[in-house]
């Protein structure tokens, strides 16, 4: 048996799908599974044991039709058995169409589901801690009466040469594991998923107030402006603690930094969701417009606790609809102040034991 899985987003929606892969594993230990993926996005997959071959889309499949036309021909000829499409976008409707598979699945859509030989409703509610992001994905593989016993952890897999790299690279900036180590997500990826940065910055003040742990801070090439801002705006004793320039250079030295902290804390996105498949502690802090129960994968309130606005303010959503609230994050973020995050993480941090 032959089987393709689509999941053609960013990194955090990349890392989350691959419990599709575990779970057809699960069900056809024998059958070839093939992972088609964003090429940026191969990092945080390498090395999984859940499928065989990872399947690059690249940028250049968007921008020539010609391309894109010749990547699909290429997957006729594979001659999938089963395409389970995560993504469901045009792309993957005809990625999956031009498959000619016998057995398609993708999530329901009234103007798509005719490409399907079986659609799937999304469930809005969870009924476990792992998240709807998580259950939902599982129904691609599962019927609902399995669902709760079959719960999957997204996994990372890093090589021992990476880990020990990523660890003497540490140490040559005199960081051992004697002191605590957190990783902050300073930055999310827009604006829209940033805490402001005063907040953020007071937020660092109290974790190095109640653990006086080093701190690195996770950002990308273009943020680092940014990242200096807050920098700049934590007070002078913290500012010690915190080491700029030590970050990773690549995603995969990122992760193998991140193996080695004690925790991370910051903004939702997928760092969270390489650290907690790095089974490390994290402290997620919401864009007020992204759905908690949708992303709080495995939260217990003591490995993996989260703040979001809603939880203190829900007033302030009563009249809006997602696209208001959307659209007006930045506004709603002023109301999750560094007054309202940090008693909560104190008592993390405090639990923890860091």
């Amino acid at each position: 048996m032959k089987i393709l899985v689509i999941q053609q987003k960013m990194i955090g929606d990349v890392l989350t799908s691959t419990v599709i892969c575990e779970a057809l594993r699960k069900e056809y230990p024998d059958a070839t599974i093939d992972y088609l993926v964003n090429s940026n996005t191969k990092p945080v997959i390498l090395g999984n044991p859940f499928f065989n071959t990872i399947v690059e889309f690249k940028n250049e499949y968007r921008n020539n039709k010609k391309a894109f036309y010749s990547f699909l021909k290429e997957i006729k000829k594979s001659k999938y058995d089963l395409v389970v499409d995560a993504y469901g976008k045009l792309e993957s409707n005809l990625i999956s169409y031009f498959s000619k598979a016998p057995k398609k699945i993708s999530f329901h859509k009234w103007y798509t589901q005719f490409l399907y030989s079986k659609v799937i409703y999304r469930n809005p509610e969870p009924i476990t801690n792992a998240s709807i992001a998580i259950e939902n994905r599982l129904r691609l593989v599962y019927p609902e009466d399995k669902i709760a016993t079959n719960i999957i952890r997204p996994k990372i897999f890093l090589t021992e040469e990476e880990k020990n790299t990523s660890k003497t690279y540490l140490e040559q900036h005199k960081i051992t594991p004697e002191t605590p180590l957190i990783m902050i997500s300073v930055l999310g990826s827009e604006m829209r998923k940033t805490l402001p940065f005063d907040y953020m910055a007071k937020v660092i003040d109290e974790i190095v107030t109640t653990t006086s742990a080093n701190i690195l801070f996770n950002y990308i090439p273009n943020q680092e402006k940014d990242a200096k801002a807050i920098y700049n705006l934590t007070t002078q004793n913290t500012q010690k603690h915190i080491h700029f320039n030590v970050f990773g250079k690549s995603l995969r030295e990122f992760i193998a930094i991140l193996s080695h902290c004690d925790a991370l804390i910051g903004n939702e996105g997928g760092a969270v969701n390489m650290a907690k498949a790095l089974d490390k502690p994290t402290f997620t802090i919401f864009s007020p417009w992204i759905l908690k129960k949708d992303w709080n994968m495995f939260e217990d309130g003591i490995t993996h606790e989260s703040v979001h606005l809603y939880d203190t303010k829900p007033e302030l959503y009563w009249d809006k609809t997602p696209k208001e609230m959307k659209d007006q994050a930045i506004e709603l973020y002023k109301n999750l102040s560094s007054e309202l995050i940090i008693p909560k993480l104190r008592s993390y941090l405090q639990n923890l034991n860091l």
